[in-house]
Parts: C-alpha cells; structure tokens; sequence
C-alpha cells in the first residue's frame, strides 16, 4: 500500500503543470462532454450554422428539441438522414440563412453560433435575428475565432471574417439588446499559427 500510495505521488508530481496534455484513459473530450451535459436542464436549442450537426448529435440527448440552420441543401439532406439513421427523434434541420432563421419569435431556449459567425456577411444581422428567436431569458453563446491575420489559411474554407476580438463581440450583443454580456478567450492552439478562440454570452 506504501509502495502504490508513493508511486501514484511521483506520477502526479511527474505530470504536474502539464495534466490536461497527458494521456489518461477515459480522459477524452466525448466523455467530459457526456459529463457536462448532465448539467443541462431540457432546453429548446437551436444551433445556426450547424454543418452536419455534430454538435446537435450531442446535444439533442439532453434538449427537448434542437434546430439545425444551415444554408447547404446538401448539408441539411444529410443531417437529416443522419439523424434518422441514429434514431435521434429530437434534431429538426432547415436549410435557410442564419442572418433571418426560419425560427419563430421568441420560441428558444438557447441560441449557438459555433465556429459559424465569421462566414457570415453581416454577423451584426446575425446576433439580432438570434436575440428575436429567443424568449426572454434566453441565452445566446458564440464561439469563434479570435481575431487573427492568416487570411491564406482560411479563404480556402469560405471565412468571410477573420475571427472577432472581444471587444467587437461585446459591442455588437450590446447594441442588439443583449444584457449580462461576458467574452472570454478559451483556447488557444499549440501549433502555429497558434488560433485562439474566444467565447461570448449575452441574455436577452
């Protein structure tokens, strides 16, 4: 027992400053999603600018209903057999344009625009239509990339905006009408060019 107690001590002090780098089993990003979302009370979500909906996937086991958005018919074909064929009742797509949802006023829990915002035309159109969507209380959450200057590295994906700072985001949900607004860079690549992404709630 004193040998295992002091092994496991030298391993943790080994791994200390670079723990969340280190190889764990079980310690993925599918089970700690899987954790958080236990948190999560039933909620009306719609996720604008979904792709394929790999983020609705996951959400939808604990939302009462998700929304995909997304302007690719192609895409919205897909997710949507996809979906069928994951047998998840729960996910609804809709091929339309994010700056105007084909959403009802007032109808949502929580609006997400994730990695979505910078292929937008007019982002500031984008926040308002979600701020519309949504119920009083609701919740609007942007994820995107922080500000940046490798325009060659992301034209080729159809970036139409090269990340926001914080500041531009806290602007735009103000003016929209947004209260209780925070932003927050999250994370940042290790490889170069070393993107970092930024975080920006607001309620309505």
């Amino acid at each position: 027992l004193v040998q295992r107690k002091q092994a496991q001590q030298v391993y943790f002090n080994q791994i200390a400053g670079r723990f969340d780098r280190q190889y764990g089993p079980g310690r993925s990003w599918q089970a700690f999603g899987q954790f958080l979302l236990r948190i999560l009370p039933p909620l009306n979500i719609a996720d604008l600018g979904s792709g394929e909906g790999l983020l609705a996937e996951l959400l939808a086991r604990r939302a009462r209903k998700v929304i995909c958005i997304d302007n690719s018919k192609r895409i919205v074909d897909f997710g949507t057999k996809k979906a069928k064929k994951n047998g998840i009742t729960n996910v609804e797509f809709r091929q339309g344009n994010i700056e105007s949802p084909p959403i009802r006023a007032n109808t949502i829990d929580l609006a997400l625009l994730s990695q979505a915002l910078h292929h937008a035309e007019h982002p500031k159109q984008v926040i308002a239509a979600a701020r519309k969507i949504l119920h009083p209380g609701g919740q609007l959450m942007i994820l995107d990339l922080l500000e940046h200057d490798q325009r060659t590295v992301t034209e080729h994906l159809g970036d139409r905006w090269p990340g926001f700072n914080e500041t531009t985001l806290h602007t735009w949900l103000r003016n929209a009408g947004f209260k209780q607004i925070e932003t927050a860079r999250v994370d940042r690549e290790e490889e170069p060019p070393h993107f970092q992404t930024v975080l920006a709630t607001g309620v309505k």
